[in-house]
């Protein structure tokens, strides 16, 4: 499903939905919309980030990095449990399994490499991370565990969302273009599929939204 076609679902069944996931939904929803419309990279990168991290986000709390891996690796188990039509399964063993290993594999998403050019790893250090990094990897993916394989991806994804949102990249630069049209095609289906999901289990609790709507 597009925008479109997810807006009038919405539309359809959020006066049965529960506030806070109609209000998860609607808030993701305007943010791919966004995306779609957006003819750059970068700009759609960002825009379905935040269209992703409007759907699972709850409470920030202090050492944000940290949590907010593990509450989005909580968030995707969550799903695949629910998923019973098998989208997410879908995903990232039949549509996207080429571009999901080339993420796995690429030092430029892994924040250990980041670190070590911000002499807060020495280079045996980071090479260590990345290599146990991509044994998990492997594992997960031999064992078919695609809740653990998203997660590890969307870790790395968010390695280049700090880098673009903290302007640690050029808009539009040629280095490194790989892994920024990679995960853009990744979300971009991701996202779509994670509201499909949220939808069709209106009675599971989905927590309170970051930001709630306050009048006045």
């Amino acid at each position: 499903m597009d925008y479109q076609q997810l807006k009038e679902r919405h539309r359809a069944e959020r006066d049965r939905q529960h506030p806070n996931l109609s209000l998860r939904v609607h808030r993701s929803l305007s943010w791919l919309q966004r995306a779609e419309v957006m003819d750059d990279l970068d700009g759609q990168f960002i825009f379905l980030w935040i269209a992703f991290n409007a759907a699972y986000a709850t409470e920030i709390e202090d050492g944000y990095r940290a949590s907010a891996k593990t509450t989005f690796g909580e968030f995707l188990q969550k799903l695949v449990e629910l998923d019973t039509q098998s989208r997410l399964e879908d995903l990232t063993w039949n549509e996207f399994p080429k571009s999901i290993r080339l993420l796995l594999d690429n030092k430029f998403v892994f924040q250990s490499f980041w670190d070590f050019q911000n002499q807060r790893l020495t280079a045996e250090e980071w090479e260590e991370r990345f290599a146990d990094g991509k044994k998990a990897a492997q594992h997960a993916l031999g064992s078919q565990d695609t809740a653990s394989v998203l997660g590890i991806v969307m870790n790395r994804t968010y390695t280049l969302r700090n880098q673009l949102i903290h302007g640690g990249a050029t808009w539009g630069s040629s280095v490194n273009r790989s892994q920024v049209r990679d995960c853009v095609a990744l979300l971009s289906k991701l996202v779509p599929a994670i509201l499909i999901i949220m939808m069709d289990n209106p009675h599971t609790l989905w927590g309170d939204a970051c930001y709630p709507v306050i009048d006045g």
